[in-house]
């Protein structure tokens, strides 16, 4: 079997073939990677493909949500509600400046969430007025109270039921602002770097929001209206100051009033962004400090009712039953002496 092995391996027709084998294969693992393309292009071109696909889920996304949201700026107003308000005046009647800006603070645009907005402060008093009598003097509701004490529960529903609306307003315009104030710092960061890579203000917006509908759809959204209004409105300080008005923060006005002074005289806006976009993030940073120093006054009435009474159980628990045993062996070891 060796003597084989070795005239094999020294014949010279199985030398020449195994070299040729070897030979053809170092030529097909040098030559393949030349037909197969330049792999970077191959995986740019793929990321670049994947970052466009994610883009386009997340616009769907930001378009889903701002219509889910804003359905009301489209659909068509309901013509009995909008009847009512109208016989009745009441936007005469209910509506002041300072209405149409908590409106516009919580989002809601337009006469049909004016008219809705409008149409349940004259029905919700009514309803609860009815339903509370109805609960009170059909339903035996409060039985032991007298008549008058029950007559004026029932018009503090009404009077509860008529600034529902306000409240409901006031929540959402709250909870608008404060997604905006989380993002606000974030963008202006990206709103910089897009100005100092040679972007105009309107591509800037468009950028950034596309980029910060992920974090607050908001502050995407109004960037997006702020863009549309810098393109159709004679003054571009109008379309900055009716930003500031639509969020109702100090720090997008004074972004705001920075952008219009970089219009007017010429300053850089790119050092004002900068300034601006620091200020931002020390005050997030500050409102964050905040709560957490608030956090411990906070919790002291939940552990003094929850976990120190578990705390004390737990070490004083064994003491006393040790206690209660050892008194009870003294008391069983006296009667026995008696």
């Amino acid at each position: 079997m060796t003597d084989q092995v070795v005239k094999a391996l020294t014949d010279p027709s199985f030398l020449i073939a195994m070299l040729v084998s070897i030979a053809v294969f170092a030529t097909v693992f040098t030559v393949l990677p030349a037909f197969g393309g330049n792999p970077l292009k191959a995986r740019m071109k793929s990321v670049a493909l994947e970052r466009d696909e994610l883009r386009a889920k997340q616009r769907a996304r930001l378009a889903a949500d701002a219509e889910r949201r804003r359905k009301g700026l489209r659909e068509e107003q309901s013509i009995g509600m909008r009847n009512i308000v109208e016989k009745l005046d009441l936007r005469r009647a209910l509506v002041d400046e300072k209405t149409l800006n908590a409106l516009k603070v919580a989002g809601f645009r337009g006469q049909n969430p004016l008219t809705k907005f409008l149409f349940f402060r004259l029905v919700l008093p009514i309803v609860g007025f009815a339903l509370a009598l109805v609960y009170m003097f059909v339903l035996g509701g409060l039985p032991d109270q007298p008549p008058l004490i029950r007559f004026f529960v029932c018009i503090v529903v009404a009077y509860g039921g008529f600034y529902a609306p306000n409240l409901y307003v006031s929540s959402r315009a709250s909870k608008r602002k404060q997604s905006i104030q989380m993002a606000w710092p974030d963008a202006l960061d990206l709103m910089l770097i897009c100005v100092e890579s040679g972007m105009s203000v309107e591509a800037a917006l468009r950028k950034v929001a596309d980029e910060i509908g992920g974090q607050s759809v908001d502050l995407a959204e109004e960037f997006v209206l702020t863009n549309a209004e810098l393109s159709y409105l004679q003054e571009r300080k109008q379309a900055y100051e009716n930003l500031a008005s639509r969020t109702g923060l100090e720090s997008v006005k004074s972004v705001t009033q920075a952008l219009v002074q970089a219009e007017r005289y010429g300053t850089p806006v790119a050092t004002a962004l900068r300034v601006l976009a620091a200020e931002s993030r020390e005050m997030r940073m500050n409102a964050a400090e905040k709560k957490a120093a608030a956090l411990p006054p906070k919790l002291t009435v939940p552990m003094i009712l929850f976990f120190l009474p578990v705390l004390f159980a737990i070490i004083l628990g064994p003491a006393g039953i040790q206690i209660s045993q050892q008194g009870i062996f003294g008391d069983g070891g006296r009667t026995s002496s008696q």
